[in-house]
């Protein structure tokens, strides 16, 4: 009696053994606001296994992100943070995978994660790491602008050059004009000045005679 009990120890110890989870990445690194997906395997029987599933993956301080009970999928026990943000592939469970899409990361999504996983041939559990860094500032870019466009602006601007150097040239040659002509103005107006003047001091003096004095015979 005491022989089989411990023959049984020994088998049930071997089995127990013979089961265990592994993680397909130790580590994982993803971006802010992206998606990735978590992968375990576990060692799997031809037998109906699948009704004995208990799975638990889950971060440190315990929030379920995934839990499922005899095969069926726990959504009551899942923490609010992951709700609506962690899609299982169920047909990868009769393959002895555990796939889970978190999508939509968070920078505190980073830490370690556990796959507990619990069957009639025994039980393990595997952590891994993901790390999520924050997403970069979006760069302002130039907008770039199309070639003829930009041949189009040149040459719209040359032409508003031009337009401006002849304006500016038009109203220097008229300035100068204009000055040349106020010149002559005054420069006859100075020399009918000088012409009336003259005139008026020649009326002014007294008449000369243009006969001699009678010269007195004594």
């Amino acid at each position: 009696m005491i022989c089989r009990i411990l023959l049984l120890i020994i088998l049930t110890s071997c089995v127990s053994g013979s089961f265990v989870v592994n993680v397909t990445q130790t580590c994982y690194q993803a971006e802010e606001n992206h998606n990735i997906t978590l992968e375990w395997t576990f060692t799997t029987k031809p037998d109906s296994f699948i009704t004995s599933l208990k799975i638990r993956c889950s971060r440190p301080e315990l929030s379920v992100l995934y839990q499922v009970h005899e095969g069926v999928e726990v959504s009551e026990s899942q923490d609010a943070k992951f709700s609506g943000r962690v899609q299982s592939d169920k047909d990868a469970l009769r393959e002895g995978r555990i796939r889970l899409q978190l999508s939509g990361l968070r920078t505190d999504d980073s830490g370690l994660y556990r796959c507990e996983v619990k069957t009639n041939s025994g039980s393990s559990f595997q952590d891994c790491k993901l790390s999520v860094t924050a997403a970069d500032e979006p760069k302002h870019q130039t907008p770039t602008m199309n070639p003829q466009t930009e041949s189009r602006g040149r040459i719209g601007l040359y032409a508003a050059l031009i337009l401006t150097a002849a304006a500016a040239a038009l109203l220097i040659t008229l300035s100068l004009k204009a000055e040349k002509r106020k010149c002559k103005h005054v420069n006859s107006h100075s020399l009918s000045s000088v012409v009336t003047s003259t005139s008026s001091s020649s009326e002014s003096l007294p008449a000369s005679s243009s006969e001699a004095p009678p010269i007195s015979l004594i």
